[in-house]
């Protein structure tokens, strides 16, 4: 018995060393999202201007799109925005949704720093954002012809993301159209 007693530290010191050993193995930047595979859940948001229509989940069907979560107040949204832009002005479809602020800040940053967005809905409470299972922003997610997440990206779309993983996807996704 007093064999067991010595033995039992030691043995529970070793299973807690592998687990942190399975957990390096693992990168952290991954996070899975449920809804691959799955339809974008229901929404419906109003827009940052009267002027413009705002953004439904059901805007986001046709055709391969990508549905970016921004906000004026995040650092990360700004590096990515002239890749947006660049990807706007090769023809790439580019909807948006202002995350967890009023719609007057989103749409007088996207004055100041231009707007990729064919459309763009306000998510001043943070709903849809829950539903898509939105971590921080920024977040892109790649979107089939029939409304079904297919990729989530978390973080900023860098040159190198786009050319390396999403275009590529988005070609594939054309291609099934």
């Amino acid at each position: 018995m007093k064999r067991l007693i010595a033995i039992l530290p030691v043995a529970a010191f070793v299973l807690v060393l592998l687990g942190f050993m399975v957990g390096l193995r693992r990168d952290p930047a991954i996070l899975p999202s449920m809804l691959i595979g799955k339809p974008l859940p229901a929404f419906n948001l109003p827009p940052l201007k009267a002027s413009e229509p705002g953004l439904a989940s059901a805007d986001l069907t046709g055709e391969p799109m990508l549905l970016n979560v921004f906000a004026s107040w995040c650092g990360p949204c700004r590096e990515e925005q002239p890749t947006l832009l660049q990807m706007k002005s090769e023809g790439v479809k580019i909807v948006g949704l202002d995350w967890k602020e009023e719609a007057a800040a989103g749409a007088r940053w996207l004055d100041e720093n231009g707007d990729p967005y064919l459309r763009t809905g306000n998510d001043s409470t943070g709903r849809a954002g829950i539903d898509l299972g939105v971590s921080g922003v920024p977040e892109t997610f790649v979107v089939d012809r029939r409304g079904r997440v297919r990729y989530r990206q978390v973080g900023a779309i860098t040159p190198e993301v786009w050319v390396q993983t999403i275009a590529p996807l988005m070609a594939k996704l054309k291609a099934e159209s």
